[in-house]
């Protein structure tokens, strides 16, 4: 049977059924768009993670106190102490570490702070000019203190975009503006510009970013530090930075080599690794649920040419006395499946476009594979030339006297 001929009998003998066929194909269209939606899902979810662990920073480490008891190289029970990172951490690592574009120490603690407009309790944060570059931040208006500045105690300030409005009722009017926080008046110098929440911090909108120097001489004198933050030259490197970091600390710690560690290095590539990992094995398990539904839809298509080759003997009979072979008869059979199968398919994926818009309208994150849609489309096929060949198979054995006296 020629292809044209084989497609427009499988055509015509569908649409004939307008109803049956629409409901036979929506298991499939069903199937389709769930494996389609819920992979988007999973997908934008970790896109969305990986952003905001991303915006944390520029291949970043920070290192962090850990607490713990340490006394004569044993770890002991009782009621555990903080450990400290100090400014000397801070220096060794800068002068002794070999991956690491950029360096800050980083010191910060909440206080009222007060301008023209208002007061509010902000994140103050005792940072380098470095900071900005390992937090990829910008400055929107005036300029980010700098060395001098930190190493003279300045009281300069550079405010978050949210900061500035609460406290001088916009980025503009802040600039060259004095402000207190506590009772110390300090000069802002620099408006950073508006990014929103960030993974794992305070709002970035509403952070006072000081001279650390200044916060641990002249706003909370103290020798020790939050945690110091770097970035390292390159991705590849980040392993072999953590490792060099890791031992420049046990150094200046006097750490022996079988004492656990008493400060902690996160490492942003383990971060967005670990969350990517868990992400992909959640949109597996999505997938896989919603892939029960094509199987589903496939049992359906398969009853249903199960009743149509029942009420279509006779035709059946006619067709091969006529002179049709038995694979036309099963071509023809297998093509309907498989064409109902495929336009569920396309409905489907139709259906998971539109279904992903609506839920972008709600602030749910998605993102579309390519690949997932041609592989849930290519999944149909397969699922109609699975499930459509049994009846198929049952028509083309058919005895056309037989058929021929089947009423």
């Amino acid at each position: 049977m020629k292809p044209l001929y084989l497609l427009q009998n499988c055509f015509r003998s569908i649409l004939r059924n307008k109803m049956r066929s629409l409901l036979t194909s929506l298991g499939i269209i069903i199937g389709v768009a769930s494996v389609v939606v819920m992979t988007a899902i999973g997908q934008g979810a970790q896109d969305e993670i990986e952003s905001r662990i991303s915006s944390m920073g520029t291949n970043l480490l920070e290192i962090m106190p850990q607490r713990m008891i340490y006394r004569s190289g044993e770890i002991i029970t009782g009621v555990p102490r903080p450990r400290r990172i100090t400014v000397k951490d801070r220096d060794k690592i800068v002068s002794e570490n070999s991956y690491a574009a950029l360096v800050s120490a980083l010191v910060q603690r909440s206080f009222t702070c007060t301008g023209p407009e208002g007061s509010s309790s902000l994140q103050v944060m005792g940072v380098e000019e470095a900071y900005l570059g390992i937090r990829n931040w910008k400055i929107a208006g005036g300029a980010m203190f700098g060395e001098e500045e930190n190493a003279e105690r300045q009281r300069v300030a550079v405010l978050g975009a949210a900061a500035a409005e609460s406290l001088f009722g916009g980025a503009g009017e802040a600039l060259g503006q004095t402000m207190r926080i506590g009772k110390a008046a300090w000069i802002v110098v620099g408006v950073l510009e508006e990014y929103g929440s960030a993974w794992a911090m305070a709002n970035v909108d509403e952070v006072v970013l000081i001279p650390y120097r200044t916060f641990l001489t002249r706003l909370a004198p103290s020798a020790n530090l939050s945690s110091i933050v770097l970035s390292v030259v390159d991705q590849s490197y980040m392993d072999a930075a953590q490792r060099e970091i890791e031992a420049i600390m046990r150094e200046s710690h006097q750490l022996p080599d079988y004492a656990s560690a008493d400060f902690s290095v996160m490492n942003s590539s383990s971060l967005i690794e670990m969350a990517g990992e868990t992400s992909r094995n959640l949109t597996i398990l999505l997938a896989a649920i919603a892939g029960v539904s094509l199987l589903v839809g496939g049992i359906g298509i398969m009853n249903i040419m199960l009743v149509s080759v029942t009420e279509r003997t006779r035709e059946i009979g006619i067709r091969m006395a006529v002179g049709a072979r038995k694979r036309d008869i099963l071509f023809q059979f297998l093509a309907e499946a498989c064409i109902l199968s495929i336009c569920g398919g396309l409905l489907g994926v139709a259906l998971s476009y539109i279904a992903c818009r609506v839920l972008r309208i709600f602030a749910i994150p998605t993102s579309i594979s390519f690949f997932i849609v041609l592989a849930a489309a290519g999944f149909s096929l397969i699922v109609g030339i699975v499930f459509g060949f049994y009846p198929a198979k049952k028509a083309a054995r058919l005895y056309p006297i037989e058929a021929l006296r089947y009423e």
